[in-house]
């Protein structure tokens, strides 16, 4: 069993998925910043439901950013603490990547096809990326001020589907017939399991000690000092 902690944004939750890849629990809270009452709370819940002891997990898993830094410092902080406590491997895994996940597997795409997250910041500043079908990145993660220009190159060649809770804003001026809008997609931690299996079976394990997440406050020095 691994256990998965995703607290990047204001959605707190939890799950636990075994070595066949399947997520055999999963908990999850809409309603605000409620991580540091909640966390280990799903955790508790998650191994009395599935009658594991602590001492048959393989690992932790956590979601890396980038996320709020009130929310990954609370998730980064509690898996580190069981990883120590139990002897356990680390495993980070990207924002972006968890909330990629769902869109790729319920969506038949064709080569000219990509897939951007993002995560909201101020006025109509976002935090994306673009991902290719099969999970590749295309463009690494930027901190963008959207405009109507915003992205011409990518739609002028591929198909883009937007998503998250960034995306909401970006409707009324991303207007583009190869542009496409997903709502309601969040990032999970049931959405962690293929990428977590991948990194523990691969051995891609994070030094528990000097393992720090992508706080978002780490994109502000790449902002433009006037936004237009």
């Amino acid at each position: 069993m691994i256990l998965q902690i995703e607290t990047s944004t204001n959605v707190c939750s939890v799950a636990l998925s075994n070595e066949n890849r399947e997520t055999i629990f999963k908990k999850a809270d809409y309603k605000g910043m409620n991580h540091a009452t909640l966390l280990n709370q799903f955790i508790k819940e998650a191994l009395d439901t599935t009658k594991t002891n602590k001492k048959e997990l393989k690992a932790i898993s956590v979601s890396s950013g980038p996320g709020s830094y009130t929310g990954l410092r609370i998730g980064v902080s509690t898996a580190k603490g069981l990883c120590y406590g139990l002897n356990l491997p680390l495993i980070a895994v990207n924002t972006f990547e968890i909330m990629t996940q769902p869109v790729i597997e319920q969506i038949t795409t064709e080569d000219k096809t990509l897939f951007c997250p993002m995560i909201d910041a101020r006025r109509m500043e976002v935090y994306a990326a673009f991902y290719k079908p099969d999970k590749q990145l295309y463009r690494e993660i930027a901190a963008d001020i959207i405009t109507t220009d915003s992205y011409k190159d990518i739609l002028s060649q591929y198909s883009v589907y937007f998503f998250g809770n960034g995306a909401e804003k970006c409707k009324s001026v991303l207007i583009d017939s190869h542009a496409s809008f997903i709502d309601n997609i969040v990032p999970l931690a049931e959405n962690m399991t293929v990428a977590t299996w991948e990194k523990y079976e691969n051995k891609d394990f994070e030094d528990v000690a000097y393992f720090e997440p992508f706080y978002l406050k780490e994109f502000q020095a790449t902002l433009p000092k006037k936004i237009f």
